[in-house]
């Protein structure tokens, strides 16, 4: 049986089509930074496979799984798609070095391995993100402050995490154009 369809119709379908499939920029407040490291709000289980096209090998995941968005089998969908997973559940209100720590750490094993980092929304992903890139990457604080800032300004709770472990490594968090003024975020 053939079925004809018009040009109209054929072009309706493939637009439903188009639209039904995930691009990277559809992740959530998606960020990024380098040729191999990102950071973004929660993906969908499309959205994975959009990562996975665009080259990701890993996923970390930095939030509790039962958040109201949280992917429920998200370790399943990213590990189905041939990607690395990595969770470490950090606590909104309580955020710990030993946390960040835990995160370089898995990113210092293969730092050239294209890593996605998320959490809810980005926010505890941009600090860490931050943190990393002024660490470990060298990039000056003002740049990776401007990044973060496009999301969120953190919180006293993360702005004092973020200060603690820029001590750490004897780094200044000062710069020109910086406000560390705490935002009112989840605090």
């Amino acid at each position: 049986m053939i079925l004809k369809v018009s040009g109209a119709l054929l072009g309706v379908l493939m637009a439903a089509s188009v639209n039904a499939q995930s691009t990277l920029s559809d992740v959530l407040n998606l960020r990024e930074y380098s040729d191999t490291f990102a950071s973004a709000g929660q993906p969908t289980a499309e959205q994975f496979e959009a990562i996975r096209d665009a080259g990701y090998e890993r996923v970390i995941y930095i939030a509790f799984t039962t958040n109201d968005n949280a992917l429920a089998n998200a370790d399943q969908v990213v590990k189905g798609l041939g990607m690395d997973y990595l969770h470490i559940p950090v606590d909104w209100n309580n955020p710990t070095k030993r946390d960040f720590y835990a995160f370089a750490d898995a990113m210092q094993r293969n730092p050239e391995q294209k890593t996605l980092l998320h959490c809810q929304v980005n926010a505890r992903a941009t600090a860490f993100s931050f943190m990393y890139r002024v660490v470990y990457e060298d990039v000056p604080v003002a740049e990776a402050k401007a990044d973060m800032n496009t999301v969120w300004q953190p919180n006293e709770t993360w702005r004092d995490l973020i200060f603690e472990v820029l001590a750490d490594h004897g780094i200044s968090p000062e710069c020109e154009g910086c406000d560390w003024t705490p935002s009112q975020v989840g605090g």
